[in-house]
């Protein structure tokens, strides 16, 4: 099966992709990376009425630093790869966490081609940006018919495949601050195979420079659960207690006693352990 027919424009500013997406009234879809686009319009789960290609848009590529509200920032543009994070081509703020992610995602082939904002936009619960920019404390940069407006991206998941932007919107980047010296941070995924999309996501990231000791539980039904202050959390997990994981584990909306309960035990156990041998 092929796709459907379509026409297609390649914007060379986010006004003009704005503009075309606002256009298509609901039937525009912007296309980033195209890894999970692609495939879906070859099965015509989707059949856009037109794409619009954001890959000429310079301002979506690469990364820069960001002085943004007098805080140290790097801003990473919306088209920057998988593959060009796991390779070092960006100035990184988190200290390996964000290449050690990117090196995760799927196969070198689509690390190739996909990207963060078009993972983002995505919104598939279980795909490593959705969770690892969640835990990390990122800010999500989009820009509509409205102007422009920034989204936590702990809440940026609304649902599955339902991220915080509207159909003429597109995803101009994620900021992130500069972790310090003395941050540090894990990120454990269970799959059954490499390449497949996670059962279970856990991470951690601590850095007392700012006071953070934040955790997340990921790959749910919908959106991640982050645990704003997990030090009590990851206390217990490192002095041999998992039971001390039930109650966010609850929260996170997995029942005692289920298989997704059970793994996602696992992966925290897993990434408190993993936090501590970086310690």
């Amino acid at each position: 099966m092929k796709a459907a027919a379509f026409d297609y424009a390649r914007p060379a500013s986010g006004d003009e992709a704005v503009a075309l997406l606002a256009a298509g009234t609901g039937m525009a879809k912007a296309l980033g990376g195209g890894q999970s686009l692609g495939p879906m319009m070859n099965l015509r789960l989707a059949q856009p009425d037109s794409l619009v290609d954001l890959r000429a848009i310079a301002e979506l590529r690469g990364c820069r630093r960001d002085g943004t509200g007098g805080m140290e920032t790097v801003l990473i543009g919306a088209c920057t790869t998988h593959a060009d994070i796991e390779d070092g081509r960006f100035d990184d703020p988190s200290r390996g966490f964000l290449p050690r992610v990117a090196a995760g995602i799927a196969y070198r082939a689509v690390r190739n081609r996909g990207t963060v904002g078009g993972s983002l936009a995505h919104a598939d619960p279980a795909a490593d940006w959705v969770n690892a920019m969640a835990v990390a404390g990122a800010d999500i940069l989009v820009q509509g018919p409205a102007g422009r407006r920034t989204v936590a991206a702990a809440g940026w998941l609304q649902g599955a495949f339902t991220p915080a932007l509207a159909e003429d919107e597109i995803v101009l980047g994620v900021r992130l601050a500069q972790w310090s010296a003395a941050a540090r941070w894990s990120y454990y995924k269970f799959n059954r195979k490499t390449g497949e999309f996670a059962e279970a996501i856990a991470a951690f990231v601590v850095d007392p420079a700012r006071d953070l000791c934040r955790g997340l539980i990921g790959a749910l039904d919908g959106p991640p659960h982050v645990i704003a202050d997990a030090r009590g959390l990851l206390a217990a997990l490192q002095a041999g207690d998992p039971a001390a994981a039930d109650a966010e584990l609850v929260a996170a909306g997995l029942p005692p006693g289920s298989y997704e309960h059970h793994i996602h035990r696992a992966a925290l156990q897993r990434a408190a352990a993993q936090l501590k041998g970086n310690a």
